[in-house]
């Protein structure tokens, strides 16, 4: 699997001081599967706000000294990054802060612009300096120069929404507000609960509001706006229902953890039955099922269960190797270490091995020879995802189509490739009995758009462009 998490985003408020850094912290390490890249966390203390982020993962980055320096305050915003859109530096890191005319802002955004650089080139046409290659700063200068005339920075993020177009879930904090808001279309998920001490949590994820103590109350519906302040919560709907929802797939197969329940679908429930639907679709006769780390292991389970073929632990991942691991020059010495299959388990056997995707195809095969080395007498591979074919543009990790090995050969030919004795992709007409509806975006599988496509494709188009006007 060579896909890479997307971000998380993580919002407090309460109506009196309290530790938030603390509940924000605890926060993103349950957010941390969704980018371990960089991570940041913003204090309002009263309208001052006091900030701490950095390159690494949150405990890596936010020590008990860290921690200790944050006042107690009444709002938190927080980020835990994979950069989709951008490199990885310190200049991209979020939460993005932000001195303007009317007061102060910090914004942490989860998903990617499809009209990111269309907005850009007109930002900086009208003067607009950016220092970093995220799309968030652009949102954060959109936001801006609406709160100018808008009589409130709510009305200024809902007019900055009507420009906006892509997948975006996003928290910020004014001097006195905390506000969150999805996009229309819903790509990435976004949640609110409330802990038994009155504390409003905002999350990317479900799991995130367990973590702290929450009780979850809802999702935020795609296109809402929510504030929270000393009134209460206000709940601005103007962009609900103008676009046709379209949460990504790809969460309920590989981004968000098992734990967690997205619009209403718990997704370990949803790759259970990923796995009992490829066990339909794809039969075969083995002796044990077994599943990758970790994202492939709840489907796994629904092929056992489905199949009847036993079901057992043949990996083991190592769960130590962290951002600051050094790794060795091989790739296939990567997956060794990352990876070990269990001997006495797979010796011998025809074995089912589940994992949620391939895109280039190179880990996959590096694991299947890691299981022949340990014995395994026939390896049928079956992916919870159908093939990929398409770039994404709201997020996912595959920015073109020149390295995606079933754009070109077949299953049968990446089985060979893979050294897999059988393949078997997740049936695309069959995503709706993963999911529980229709309303997903599966564009990556099948190449059909919500948005318009941006003409530069390339992930990191910015640090690009940067780059060539300094060779100029």
């Amino acid at each position: 699997m060579s896909l890479h998490e997307e971000c998380g985003v993580f919002g407090v408020y309460a109506d009196h001081p309290t530790d938030v850094a603390h509940l924000c912290y605890y926060g993103l390490y349950a957010l941390q599967h969704r980018g371990q890249e960089s991570c940041g966390i913003v204090v309002n203390d009263d309208g001052l706000f006091v900030s701490h982020k950095d390159l690494g993962t949150v405990a890596e980055v936010f020590t008990a000294d860290v921690l200790s320096s944050f006042p107690q305050g009444t709002i938190a915003v927080g980020h835990t990054r994979y950069g989709t859109t951008g490199g990885t530096n310190r200049k991209n890191c979020q939460p993005i802060e932000v001195n303007h005319r009317k007061g102060r802002m910090a914004i942490a955004h989860n998903g990617n612009l499809s009209n990111a650089e269309e907005l850009r080139s007109e930002l900086e046409l009208s003067g607009a300096i950016f220092h970093t290659s995220s799309d968030t700063e652009t949102i954060a200068y959109i936001v801006t120069r609406e709160r100018l005339t808008a009589p409130s920075i709510e009305d200024a993020l809902i007019r900055a929404m009507g420009t906006l177009d892509g997948a975006y879930s996003l928290v910020l904090t004014s001097p006195s507000k905390l506000i969150c808001a999805r996009d229309p279309y819903g790509f990435r998920p976004l949640c609110y609960g409330k802990t038994p001490d009155g504390v409003y949590i905002v999350a990317s994820e479900s799991c995130a509001l367990k973590a702290v103590g929450a009780e979850f109350i809802r999702d935020v519906m795609p296109g809402e706006v929510l504030i929270f302040s000393r009134d209460g919560i206000v709940s601005r709907r103007e962009h609900c229902k103008t676009k046709p929802k379209k949460i990504c797939i790809f969460e309920y197969i590989y981004f968000s953890r098992p734990d967690s329940t997205l619009d209403g679908q718990s997704v370990h429930t949803a790759r259970i039955n990923a796995g009992r639907v490829l066990a339909r679709t794809h039969p075969v006769d083995a002796d044990l099922v077994i599943g990758v780390p970790d994202s492939g292991l709840d489907a796994a389970l629904g092929y056992s269960r489905e199949s009847g073929i036993p079901y057992d632990i043949g990996l083991i991942k190592n769960k130590y190797i962290g951002r600051t691991f050094i790794a060795p020059a091989g790739r296939a010495d990567q997956v060794n270490i990352k990876l070990s299959a269990v001997d006495d388990v797979v010796r011998g056997k025809r074995i089912v091995l589940i994992d949620d995707s391939i895109v280039r195809g190179t880990t996959c095969g590096r694991i299947v020879s890691l299981l022949r080395h340990a014995g395994a007498k026939e390896i049928h591979m079956r992916v919870s995802a159908p093939p990929f074919l398409y770039p994404c543009f709201y997020g996912t990790d595959v920015d073109s189509r020149e390295n995606l090995i079933a754009v070109r050969n077949t299953p049968e030919e990446i089985a060979k490739m893979i050294g897999a004795d059988s393949l078997g992709f997740f049936p695309l007409d069959r995503l709706e009995e993963l999911a529980g509806d229709r309303h997903y975006c599966s564009a990556c599988f099948d190449g059909r758009y919500p948005t318009k496509v941006p003409e530069n494709t390339k992930k990191n188009r910015f640090e690009t462009a940067l780059s060539e006007r300094k060779e100029e």
